[in-house]
């Protein structure tokens, strides 16, 4: 049951203290697409239209489906904490092409801590498909169907991109009670049939614990603006046309009004999944004009994966983009952001910020 070949790279994850330079995929391409007919969001189906679990496992669950997806589900998140978490994911045909309007919905079960002194039933297997097989063989929980949140912003905020634009992203809300490692399975609706796939990869709550969350102080960092580059905005945003989101230094910011702050390298990352979030941020900035500062910040030095990630990124001890975090007037977090989001997440972010 699982999917038929890797998911395409809908996020960029740290390796080594460095991002993977493989999430540019198609970067050097001088290529560019622009946003066609803007997908629509859509509110995600009743638990009903999809199989009780009932007792069953995470394995039954994928077997008690008609037939194995033929489908890409792609996670684009990596940091979890026990409790209640967004779980963003986008899904992809076999060409790469992305799938904007299914029916799914997820289930998952937690990998057994190991009894001490047991001995391994794994045979030849590797680490990690161990740890599938012992999921599968756990109580599932679900099904928790996806909404469809879309990319789309004003046409006049719709930059270009390399290569394919990512219309929309899939979002549900898992709670995850506790720390430990989790495999998340798909059902899809298509044609008919109920299709499932076992998500690559797995779900490791409480494995990044220095990320600022809610409730903590943001930290300290200098952001360049465009009177630090002289003008060249190129040195400081790789969205084309550039984006107008560095016009405050974070520093003189923070502790003084509200901050938007956007870690997200448009050029760099596969399948647009960075770029819209930067447009949804460019079109936040206007709509909301002074009542918070919108900072958008890129995630290499150099604008090239080849030097490594920059300060600002370590300093928020980010293992993936984007990220956004939107931060109040005292320069405390309010919300956080991972992964692909839309204009009504933004929205909502934006407005925990500027809260008296």
């Amino acid at each position: 049951m699982h999917a038929p070949r890797p998911a395409p790279a809908l996020l960029c994850l740290l390796a080594a203290g460095a991002l993977l330079a493989g999430c540019g995929g198609g970067s050097d391409s001088d290529s560019t697409a622009t946003a066609t007919e803007p997908a629509e969001s859509r509110p995600a189906p009743p638990k009903s239209a999809f199989p009780a679990v009932a007792g069953r496992t995470l394995r039954q669950v994928l077997k008690g489906a008609d037939a194995p997806a033929e489908v890409v589900v792609a996670p684009a998140a990596v940091v979890f904490y026990p409790g209640k978490n967004r779980y963003p994911f986008g899904i992809f045909d076999r060409d790469d092409r992305e799938i904007a309007d299914a029916e799914v919905a997820l289930y998952y079960a937690k990998v057994p801590e190991p009894k001490p002194g047991a001995k391994s039933k794994s045979g030849n297997r590797g680490p990690e498909a161990k740890a599938d097989a012992q999921a599968l063989d756990q109580p599932a929980l679900g099904p928790f169907p996806a909404s469809i949140e879309s990319l789309a912003t004003e046409p006049e905020f719709r930059a270009e991109a390399p290569g394919d634009v990512a219309g929309v992203v899939y979002s549900v809300e898992l709670n995850l009670p506790s720390e430990g490692e989790w495999r998340i399975a798909a059902i899809l609706k298509e044609d008919g049939e109920l299709k499932g796939a076992l998500l690559p990869g797995a779900a490791v709550v409480g494995e990044f614990k220095r990320i600022p969350k809610p409730g903590e102080k943001a930290p300290t960092i200098h952001t360049p603006t465009a009177q630090d580059v002289g003008g060249d905005l190129s040195k400081i945003t790789t969205r084309i046309p550039p984006d107008s989101q560095n016009e405050v230094d974070y520093a003189e910011a923070l502790g003084r009004e509200p901050i938007v702050l956007l870690f997200a390298s448009p050029r760099f990352c596969q399948s647009r999944v960075c770029g819209p979030v930067v447009d949804v941020a460019e079109q936040a900035k206007q709509e909301y004009g002074d009542k918070a500062a919108f900072i958008h910040m890129e995630i290499y030095n150099e604008n090239d994966p080849a030097d490594g990630v920059r300060p600002q990124v370590r300093a928020f001890h980010l293992p993936s983009e984007p990220y956004l975090f939107a931060i109040d007037r005292r320069g405390v977090v309010r919300d956080t952001v991972e992964g692909a989001f839309g204009l009504k997440l933004m929205h909502e972010a934006v407005e925990k910020a500027i809260a008296p």
